[in-house]
């Protein structure tokens, strides 16, 4: 399988400990920024119709706005219910202050 790295925003564009969703390739992603780090998982939560980056970052979740259930952005696993269903995550680089990432 090839990777391919596209620029989806500058890395000033992802607030400290918050989300942003953007649109790549016809996909819907959110990055986010916890602890300095960025990562990026699908932007629609996996039980309900609804967009991540509407929701809440605590620590290294979010909180989906429509029924409260929780992923782990670094791995995409659900942490609380009602959510079961594993969100799709993405590798995240940083190059010359763009925010590149891996499509497959």
């Amino acid at each position: 399988m090839t990777i391919h790295w596209l620029v989806v925003a500058p890395r000033s564009a992802v607030p400290e400990g918050d989300v942003i969703g953007v649109q790549i390739e016809g996909r819907d992603i959110a990055l986010y920024d916890v602890d300095g780090e960025v990562y990026a998982t699908d932007n629609v939560c996996t039980h309900g119709n609804a967009r991540l980056c509407d929701g809440f970052v605590d620590g290294h979740e979010i909180e989906c706005p429509l029924h409260q259930g929780k992923f782990d952005v670094r791995n995409g696993h659900p942490t609380c219910e009602p959510v079961t269903e594993k969100l799709r995550t993405y590798e995240v680089r940083i190059e010359d202050g763009q925010v590149m990432v891996g499509i497959d």
